[in-house]
């Protein structure tokens, strides 16, 4: 902190709190002599290169400047916006008020403005971008292969073996048999159902969650951590975002919210309703074979997405089951 601070004038620290949302990265809640700032560590392998962290900067600088939330870093007295400390880089962001919505905190109308919001997003960042990540239809393989049914077959029986090992046995262990059980069943009768190649692409933020998202006074006032800004299926981000923020704690969609913001999306966005539909198929079938917070669970050690599994995993069910209504609340 020594060292960082008066590399960007700010002053003196007088406060330091660790934030404790992240699950990749580190934050920290300063206040100095200068003011109040949230000091990122970029500490996810994956995406701390300091010289892609200045390219997103820079991104994130241009979009501000058309009017989307986003809250460029400061930069430093060498002209740059990421400090690196002991091999480690650093960026410093104004502090900004304000605290995260769930989906169930949300009206319709709010709803369709989240929708309206990531639309804009995607449409602004056609505009700042360089012309080689714009959207177009993809002529080759899709950017994210569609899970292969029989590595999550192998998946299932390695995590069975894992809940099997583990003593003494607990609640979360009897839900998470539960589920494998479960989804293995479900992808016996699913599997000709994998997702074909293809699809419109552009540039996304990557990771649009309520987390990533601050509101004041009921208005989206910043749209940060902006780490996994790439180019990707945007719609899939659309349809992604949406199971996050509108899933109940019982699992299943609270499709009239979802239909407004997906109506909002598609508008902001000159989305088609047939990207929307597949969008909903492939992030079906991703949500069918995806156990990473299983994963975390036993083979990290890691239990803070604990909370988030046992209505992430019954919507994998309820969205099977429910398949024609979610599709229809995102293209109608």
């Amino acid at each position: 902190m020594g060292t960082l601070l008066p590399l960007y004038g700010a002053g003196t620290a007088l406060a330091c709190e660790p934030v404790d949302q992240g699950l990749l990265n580190r934050g920290y809640r300063v206040r100095t002599t200068r003011g109040r700032y949230f000091l990122k560590h970029h500490f996810d392998p994956d995406t701390a290169d300091p010289d892609a962290i200045e390219r997103r900067h820079r991104a994130t600088q241009r979009l501000a400047e058309v009017g989307v939330p986003a809250v460029p870093p400061l930069t430093h007295r060498e002209g740059r916006t990421v400090a690196v400390v002991g091999g480690h880089a650093y960026a410093l962001h104004p502090w900004i008020e304000g605290g995260h919505l769930h989906g169930g905190q949300l009206t319709r109308s709010e709803s369709a403005r989240l929708g309206a919001l990531l639309g804009a997003v995607h449409a602004c960042l056609e505009r700042v971008m360089p012309p080689k990540g714009r959207t177009r239809p993809a002529t080759g393989p899709h950017p994210v292969e569609s899970a292969d049914p029989a590595d999550t077959f192998a998946l299932i029986d390695d995590l069975l073996g894992h809940v099997h090992r583990h003593k003494p046995a607990d609640a979360f262990d009897d839900l998470a048999r539960h589920r494998l059980l479960e989804r293995r069943s479900l992808l016996e009768q699913h599997t000709h159902r994998r997702p074909p190649r293809g699809g419109p692409v552009g540039w996304v933020h990557g990771d649009f969650h309520p987390f990533n998202l601050l509101y004041r006074g009921g208005t989206p006032a910043a749209i940060v951590d902006w780490d996994r800004l790439g180019v990707q299926p945007r719609a899939e981000e659309a349809v992604r975002a949406a199971a996050i923020f509108f899933v109940r704690p019982a699992g299943m969609l609270d499709l009239p919210k979802a239909r407004a913001y997906a109506r909002a999306y598609r508008r902001a966005a000159r989305a088609t309703p047939s990207e929307l539909a597949a969008a909903v198929h492939r992030v079906w079938w991703e949500r069918l074979n995806d156990f990473w917070m299983l994963r975390w669970h036993y083979e990290r050690g890691d239990t803070r997405a604990d909370c988030q599994f046992a209505a992430a995993s019954a919507l994998a069910v309820w969205w099977t089951r429910e398949y024609d209504a979610v599709c229809d609340a995102f293209t109608s």
